[in-house]
């Protein structure tokens, strides 16, 4: 079963990783951020359009990386429209735990959305490779950069 489970996990990574949903500079984007990891050299610059509302009403990405960095940004887009900043900063903190920490709570659930922790916790085995923490977390650090005004960020 665990097999599978990871069997499935890595065909959603690769998928997305060679068919990027979301890929692209969209037209009227009124925040962006260029993000960069070091140490595999992945470049993403992930742009999103704040409506009126203060809703994300578009999020895209263009850039170069490894399958998990395109997979996550991918995701990231699909995820990440119709919510707040916010929210988004939530989902930001609930995703970088998936990531990173064994003691992923419910709560994490909660924020994430039970649809969106579903389709993100194809991530949740990267906190066994630490050197592949920061391929998946790269769009979402460059994310919080652009909601920000921040403008740049490395997984440094």
């Amino acid at each position: 079963m665990l097999d599978e489970l990871r069997e499935l996990y890595q065909e959603v990574i690769l998928d997305h990783g060679k068919n990027p949903r979301n890929f692209g500079r969209p037209d009227g984007t009124n925040r962006q951020a260029e993000g960069y990891n070091p140490l595999c050299g992945d470049r993403l610059t992930v742009y999103v359009t704040l409506a009126d509302d203060g809703r994300i009403a578009e999020a895209a990405f263009e850039g170069k990386g490894c399958a998990i960095s395109v997979a996550s940004a991918s995701l990231l887009t699909e995820v990440l429209k119709g919510r707040t900043v916010a929210e988004a900063d939530a989902l930001f903190d609930s995703f970088h735990r998936l990531c990173t920490d064994d003691a992923f709570d419910p709560d994490d659930v909660a924020a994430l959305g039970e649809e969106a922790f579903e389709r993100l916790q194809v991530f949740s085995g990267v906190k066994q490779f630490p050197v592949r923490v920061k391929c998946a977390t790269l769009a979402w650090h460059t994310l919080h950069a652009a909601l920000h005004g921040e403008g740049r960020t490395t997984t440094e």
